[in-house]
Formats: structure tokens, sequence, C-alpha cells
């Protein structure tokens, strides 16, 4: 019972933990917002006289004055960022709930499908009881230099008056996580039924395929790492190892809404802290004796060794957190990029030659980046257990007797 405790208290805390680092991110600058700022942006002015035939020619007008230029930062970013709906082609799009804590007003929630526009400037939507919502397509920054909303950001209003939301909605990178998590469920509560009903006997179908890397997480990483202690870890290992590495895989599966699960630091965040509060929580003696007061050290010394030795135990669990979101993110970038660089070749269809030369060259290095991505995507999740293990071994390891 207790080895079912750890797993399924990481999955809850990934899953509320992911949904309140979107309120963060999201929310960012809200207060401001509200507080003292009239909202002077010309451009999300939310007036009653609000004219959105105007608004609409403006876009469409921008659009046109910026056909022949492609923008691979925004066209890369818009791709890898959080959003509220799942992008597959052109404009398909998959809506997801918007939910949104208005103080004073309580809960709301509507489809994202309910905000007018896909990637043409602001989308907006005016619900029944007279809130006006506005999802912003670009920071906006205000007369004195201040964050008034961050682009995916929602804010509401009422006559023109602006209200503080708090945005816990179900975003891309939530609704994958989800999906993950339930894949893993299903797919480890199936391979324990297999294993309780036919003990002794061999594994067959998904068992037999997964058996070997369960194996290869107790033996070469637990074991080596941890020790005596290794099967006490073993819960939380497999499930991060497995989080992971599935997280990546669905990353990697083209025209599904480039899902950037471990790319995203609310994500990788949470992950560390988990292995900064194992790590700390099951220190021993010996451990905390080495870190507040080593041993066998001048005393000058030690005043220099100690913050040192603090500061370390709070830049392990960043280094995973950093490492993990930027070597994810890092290859979603490169296949973008290279994507984008045949619509820059190609100079909007007027260089046709030069676009098709240039799809060539992109289509066989994606396809050589896709094979490079399937080893990263196994590499993180390996080199993230493997570092959280060394970590747990050194909070619990006995001192050497002689």
């Amino acid at each position: 019972m207790n080895r079912l405790i750890l797993p399924l208290f990481t999955l809850v805390a990934l899953v509320v933990s992911s949904i309140g680092s979107e309120v963060v991110a999201q929310d960012h600058g809200h207060e401001d917002h509200t507080e003292g700022s009239d909202h002077e942006h010309v451009d999300h002015d939310t007036t009653e006289g609000h004219d959105h035939a105007d608004h609409a020619d403006h876009a469409d007008h921008a659009d046109h004055a910026d056909h022949a230029e492609f923008k691979a930062g925004d066209f890369i970013i818009h791709h890898i960022a959080d959003a509220h709906d799942i992008h597959l082609f052109g404009d398909v799009h998959i809506p997801l709930p918007v939910i949104l804590y208005i103080e004073g007003q309580g809960l709301k929630m509507f489809m994202s499908s309910a905000l007018e526009g896909h990637g043409h400037g602001d989308r907006h939507y005016h619900s029944p009881e007279g809130v006006h919502y506005t999802m912003y397509a670009e920071d906006v920054i205000g007369e004195n230099g201040e964050s008034i909303a961050t682009a995916g950001s929602i804010s509401a209003s009422v006559d023109n008056q602006n209200l503080s939301v708090w945005d816990v909605s179900i975003t891309k990178s939530v609704f994958g996580m989800l999906l993950i998590l339930s894949i893993m469920i299903w797919v480890f509560g199936s391979i324990a039924s297999q294993y309780k009903k036919n003990p002794g006997t061999a594994p067959k179908g998904m068992a037999n395929a997964l058996e070997p890397l369960i194996l290869f997480i107790r033996d070469e990483i637990a074991k080596p790492s941890i020790g005596a202690k290794a099967d006490k870890f073993m819960p939380f290992l497999l499930t991060s190892f497995f989080f992971i590495f599935f997280c990546n895989l669905l990353g990697l599966v083209p025209f599904l809404g480039g899902f950037n699960i471990t790319g995203t630091i609310g994500v990788t965040i949470v992950l560390a802290t988990l292995v900064f509060l194992l790590t700390n929580l099951n220190g021993n003696k010996h451990y905390w004796g080495h870190i507040m007061w080593p041993p066998g050290v001048p005393l000058p010394v030690k005043f220099i060794l100690v913050p040192i030795e603090v500061f370390g135990i709070i830049m392990k669990p960043a280094v995973l957190m950093i490492r993990l979101t930027a070597n994810i993110s890092a290859g979603h970038i490169i296949i973008l990029a290279f994507s984008s660089l045949i619509f820059i070749f190609g100079n909007g269809g007027e260089a046709i030659g030069a676009g098709s030369g240039m799809g060539v060259f992109s289509t066989l290095f994606m396809i050589f980046m896709y094979g490079l991505e399937l080893l990263v995507a196994f590499l993180q999740a390996f080199v993230f257990t493997l570092l959280a293990a060394i970590y747990f071994g050194d909070a619990t390891h006995e001192p050497a007797h002689h």
C-alpha cells in the first residue's frame, strides 16, 4: 500500500501544480491591470463602442501588408508555447475549456472556440452575462514600461471596468499531461493485473515490452545510486521516468498539436520540486551534518563551505529543471527552424525554386532530427531519473565505518 502512495501523490501533484503554474504564467500583470491601469493600449479598448468591423479591417490590412514577410520567431514561439486550444493544421483547432475565476463573479467557463479568430490579433468574446473577454495575441506594455498583459493571457471587463482574473484553464500542456497520466494509469494498471493473475510466468504483450525498462531503472539506476534503500524510491523513479519519456514521445507525433509538455517550465519545476522535497525530507544525520557543519574542516573554512552547500541544495533540482526544459524545447525549435527556412527562401511564393530546394534539404534534415529526438526523448528521461537517484543516494547513505 505504501508503494502506491508515492506515485499517486506524484501524479496528483503534477496535475494540480501544473494548473497552478498556469495561474502564475497567465495571470502575470493582472493586478496592475486592475488596480491602477485604465488599459490605455488603443488596440485593446473594451468599451461598448468597440468597432469590430474596424478591428477586422485593420487585421486584414495588416495581414495583407505582411503577406510577403514571414516571421520565423513568431512562428516558432507560437508552436512551442502553451495555448488554450490544440492546433492541428491550417485553421483546424480543437477547442479546450477556458476556466476563469473572476473576483466578485465566481467561476466562469466557456470553450476557447467562443473567442473570435485564430492567430489574427486579439480574440474577443462577449458573454451573455455582459462580460467582455479578451485574449491577447502579444504582450501589452503600459506607458511606464510595466507589463499590463502577456501573450495568451485572458482579461475580463464589464462596462470598461477591468476585473481581476485567475486563469485555471485546461490548456494544451495540461490536457497533454492529463492524457499521458491516463495512459500511464491504464498501461501500468494492466501490467500489474497481468503479473497478479499469472505469477511466475513470462510476461506477455505490453508487460514484456516495458519490463526491460523497469528492470533497467531498478538494477542500473536505483540500486547502484541509492543502495539498500533503493526500493523506497523506486515508485517515484519509475513514475518520473515514464512520465517524462511518454511526454517527450507525444511531442514528436506530427500533426497532433505540437505538445511541448516537458519543455514547459511549469511542469519541470514541479518535477524538480518533488526531487528537492524527497531528497531533503529523507536526508539523514550524516547528510545534514556534512552540509551544515562539515567535519574535519578548519573553522574559518566552514563559514565559507556552509553557504555553498546550502546553495547547492537549491541548485541541484534547479539544474534538473533547466536541463530538461532547455533540451526538449531546443529540439522542437530546431525542427521548426528548418521548417521556417522553406518559407524564408521561398519568399512568400515568389522564389519557388529556392523554396523547393530548401524544402528537400529541410525535410531530410528534419527526418534526421526526428530520429535524434527519439534518442533525446529517452536520454532526458534517463538523465533526470539518474540524477534524482544520485541525490537520493547522497541523502540516505550511512557513513562508512573502518
